[in-house]
């Protein structure tokens, strides 16, 4: 028995010793340094360690020799080698040595050199851990046949399908679930591809970051293990790192629950800096424009929409009633030269960004303004997959600035990346749809999403989930024009294209409910002016601007102004400069609120100045045809106040 004991204790000893060296130990190379400088450098490497998760530690099993090196460029602070080795800029090393490195400033993100020398020791750590793919010869073989046959030259990261062919060890920056929050999505259209360029580049700690998978997964170990605001800046991330290592460091503040915003709603005279809470958001749309005859816009636009419940209602289905908390995300193009070109949306002039507009704003643009119909289909996602779409839209709202294509990249194409990134949901990775009707049937087919709310036509008007076009309405009240007067125009088409005189003609012989008609159907003629003189505008501003004219040179100027200064409602982190990274902090608000509010006060101003300068770069018909709508528009109101008080004031029938 005492033999027995002797032996076990011997095995555990032994046990103990294997997982002692079983684990990553950090060896200093100290010949050539001083014993100040030993005990510096020693104390930088012990710092490591404790910041270091204990997976980590552990999972990277090998001895790594450190040591500073003369062979490096001033500005570099570290490099790791393939065979674990770490070397550090020696020109660094007295700084360290002396204390001076711990209070020297830089302009680099972490604020000091010797912060910068710990992130660089963390950084380069991440690197050889994200390196270790201990695979036998004959996987090796079968990761690169796949890879061959499933990818295009330069793709990004291991295509997904080959993934469950082999085990790799510990990889970090071809997770296909950490390239979609990087910003490396599935590109859409070509499966098991990865997307070269990303573009989640607006307020990144360190541009670095987005070179490659290797680099964002190193730059963002530094953050995570460094910054104690890195869970409230980008907390997607952040729970990727705690989950993927089981452990995480203390954080400095529990992260407010709701995420800052930008209204882009054309309503400048409100302030447009709002704030939504998941926890509030009931559910999430998928919102369909449908088409018409525009050539961009035959396929439908794709967004998404946000039931927001009101403030003190419990989350539930009344919340489809609370139509003005709710809001719409939206990719567009942002359109620079005032145009939209087709040739430029077909090579990507255009940037791409993400919108989050009131849904009345929405509602008009589509169904009174372009006369197109809305249909809003619930999603069928959990409610934690709901939160995080919410919390990853608000991400992209601060950090996405892509490029808008209308066949590869468009509205379609990003809306499916935000939710595929978003909700990580396993029915959607595998999801392709380039075009925004094609991608509602795919969601139907994977069934998630749930079109029975638009079978009975009646209950989804009620309830929100669809709402008309206004040209069906226009029709009615055009019809009711025929029954009352011999009017031979026989669509609402057709009356609207007469010009402003011809239908004044009829409005003496309008009674009560012609009249009513009439007044809704020149209001929409008035918006119809307006529409093509805005079109009228573009081409005469783009076919003019090499040209010396006065008044086009002023109201170019003024176009360009309200260009500038509206940039921001789709990229707000123009508002705050260098400031910060991420999701802005509670210390970023004030400088939000003042910054977006001068910006929204000065774009009131100049659409005032706009509506002047460009009334007088119409063409002379065109100018002639908005005054005499406007006319009609004044007359036709009296002439139903007339008629209406002569009959007592009785109720429109």
């Amino acid at each position: 028995m005492k033999q027995l004991t002797g032996w076990l204790a011997a095995c555990a000893l032994l046990l103990i010793a294997n997982n002692a060296h079983a684990a990553l130990h950090l060896q200093l190379k100290t010949e050539g340094l001083t014993p100040a400088e030993q005990q510096a450098s020693q104390a930088l490497l012990d710092e490591a360690m404790q910041k270091l998760p204990p997976r980590f530690i552990e999972q990277l099993d090998r001895q790594i020799l450190v040591g500073w090196s003369n062979d490096m460029p001033s500005n570099a602070y570290g490099q790791a080698s393939l065979v674990s080795e770490l070397d550090l800029n020696r020109r660094l090393l007295a700084g360290l040595t002396d204390g001076t490195a711990a209070t020297q400033k830089t302009n680099r993100p972490h604020g000091t050199v010797r912060k910068e020398m710990l992130a660089t020791v963390l950084h380069e750590l991440t690197h050889l851990y994200d390196r270790a793919r201990l695979w036998p010869a004959a996987e090796r073989a079968v990761i690169q046949r796949c890879t061959r046959q499933n990818s295009s030259a330069g793709v990004i990261g291991l295509p997904d399908q080959c993934r469950g062919q082999t085990e790799r060890r510990f990889t970090l920056s071809d997770d296909p679930r950490l390239l979609d929050l990087a910003g490396w999505q599935q590109y859409v259209g070509r499966r098991g591809e990865r997307e070269q360029d990303n573009h989640q580049i607006v307020r990144s700690p360190d541009l670095y970051e987005v070179s490659n998978p290797k680099e964002f997964v190193a730059v963002n170990m530094e953050y995570f293990l460094l910054d104690p605001t890195y869970a409230c800046r980008r907390p997607a991330l952040y729970r990727y790192y705690k989950e993927r290592f089981g452990w995480a460091p203390a954080t400095k503040d529990e992260c407010p629950k709701a995420f800052p915003f930008l209204n882009a709603g054309n309503d400048f005279g409100k302030q447009p800096l709002g704030s939504v809470d998941p926890e509030r958001v009931y559910a999430v749309d998928y919102l369909l424009a449908e088409a018409n005859q525009e050539w961009a816009s035959r396929w439908g636009h794709s967004m998404l929409r946000l039931v927001i419940c009101a403030p003190g209602r419990p989350r539930g289905p009344d919340c489809r009633l609370d139509l003005q908390e709710h809001l719409v995300l939206s990719y567009r193009a942002f359109v620079n030269d005032v145009q939209l070109s087709s040739w430029d949306g077909l090579t990507g002039a255009y940037p791409s960004r993400l919108f989050i507009l009131p849904l009345a704003q929405v509602i008009d643009e589509y169904t009174k303004t372009e006369l197109r119909s809305l249909a809003s289909v619930p999603l069928n996602l959990s409610r934690p997959e709901i939160e995080e779409v919410v919390e990853h839209a608000a991400e992209m709202h601060w950090s996405y600035d892509g490029n808008y294509y209308f066949v590869s990249n468009n509205c379609a194409v990003e809306t499916l990346k935000l939710l595929r990134s978003g909700s990580d949901n396993a029915q959607l990775k595998g999801l392709d749809s380039i075009v925004p009707n094609g991608l509602l049937e795919v969601l139907k087919a994977r069934g998630l999403a749930d079109t029975s709310v638009l079978d009975d036509p009646r209950e989804a008007l009620r309830m929100g989930y669809r709402f008309d076009s206004y040209r069906d309405r226009y029709q009615a009240m055009f019809n009711v024009l025929k029954t009352r007067l011999p009017i031979k125009q026989q669509t609402v088409e057709d009356w609207m294209a007469l010009n402003a005189d011809e239908r004044r003609t009829w409005f003496e012989h309008a009674d009560l409910r012609a009249s009513a008609a009439m007044l809704l159907l020149e209001q929409a003629s008035f918006r119809r002016q307006l529409l093509l003189a805005q079109d009228e505008v573009k081409q005469k501003y783009l076919g003019a601007r090499g040209l010396k004219d006065g008044g086009m040179d002023k109201a170019n100027k003024t176009l360009q102004e309200i260009l500038a200064s509206s940039g921001f409602l789709s990229r707000p982190a123009e508002l705050l400069g260098s400031s910060g990274y991420g999701l802005p902090q509670a210390q970023e608000w004030e400088m939000l609120e003042s910054e977006s509010s001068q910006r929204q006060k000065q774009l009131l101003r100049l659409t005032g100045d706009l509506d002047k300068e460009v009334r007088s770069l119409l063409e002379p018909a065109r100018a002639a045809e908005i005054a005499a709508t406007e006319v009609n528009v004044k007359q036709i109101a009296e002439h139903l106040r007339t008629i209406h008080k002569a009959s007592g004031g009785l109720q429109l029938p």
